[in-house]
């Protein structure tokens, strides 16, 4: 078998005496796309920062491509071709795509930056994603959101990412838009990267994700590959079952008008399956 990109075992992150994070196990293959589902508060972004180098793990191994690391910075896991495209994306709205591609990376000719080189380089890996700009002197604040989160994962790529960290990249998007995303996420995988996909949304994770991992209050509720789970089964999970049937239970005893949403909650929960795996569905597969 191939060596994993990255490898997480039993990893967690302690701040004094709270426990963001515990007993985690991931692995992202190249060619491999990684989905990390959980809700505010599950620990999706503490297990951003341990990958990217923002913070280090307390506990647990952290490996990439066979070898354990430490990193102390960013770019400590950038050197080691991990490269993170956060929410914000970290662009500047008035500048130019081609500059903002190259941002903290310019190219240079004698004493000035070669703006043809550059120009013509987005141009090509842009193309290369298949984003068809006709005009990369345009700001990059006029693109939609799909086509920005676009370009920083064409960057990232460019710059020799081997493992993408995409950070929610459609929570702010719509159904169009996450559409264009979720597309450049399996051009990525096509072309041989790793990709590990933070996400809320079981819905924009399934149709992609080769692995799932799901996190809640800090730790793991299941990791599975994508032939041991349903893309039902992935929504009961992170729907979370007892805590919907224990709402149905309160608005029965609520009055008739709550009775009612109760009793059509209750059949969501059902016709869900919740009800049926969420009591048995914990153990880790891999």
């Amino acid at each position: 078998m191939t060596t994993p990109l990255v490898r997480l075992t039993d990893a967690g992150k302690n701040y004094g005496n709270i426990i963001a994070l515990t007993g985690v196990n991931l692995e992202v293959g190249a060619g491999e796309v990684t989905c990390v589902l959980g809700d505010n508060g599950a620990g999706k972004s503490t297990l951003i920062k341990i990958i990217a180098g923002l913070h280090q793990h307390s506990h647990g191994t952290y490996e990439v491509e066979g070898g354990e690391v430490q990193f102390s910075s960013p770019r400590d896991a950038l050197d080691h071709g991990i490269a993170t495209v956060y929410q914000d994306l970290a662009v500047v709205p008035l500048m130019p795509v081609w500059r903002n591609f190259f941002l903290g990376n310019e190219v240079k000719k004698g004493l000035f930056m070669n703006i043809d080189f550059m120009r013509r380089t987005t141009k090509k890996e842009l193309l290369d994603m298949g984003i068809d700009l006709r005009d990369v002197d345009q700001p990059i604040g006029t693109l939609s959101g799909g086509e920005r989160q676009c370009v920083a994962i064409s960057r990232a790529v460019y710059f020799g990412a081997k493992v993408l960290i995409l950070d929610e990249p459609t929570a702010a998007l719509g159904v169009k838009q996450s559409g264009v995303v979720l597309r450049y996420i399996i051009q990525a995988r096509e072309r041989g990267l790793g990709v590990i996909f933070i996400t809320h949304n079981p819905h924009h994770a399934y149709p992609v994700g080769d692995r799932f991992l799901l996190l809640k209050r800090g730790q793991s509720l299941g990791y599975y590959r994508k032939s041991e789970i349903t893309r039902d089964e992935l929504t009961a999970l992170m729907a979370g079952g007892a805590e919907l049937e224990e709402l149905s239970h309160e608005l029965q005893n609520a009055g008739a008008d709550s009775a009612a949403a109760a009793k059509m909650l209750g059949e969501e929960v059902h016709e869900l399956g919740i009800d049926r795996i969420s009591s048995g569905s914990s153990g880790e597969k891999s």
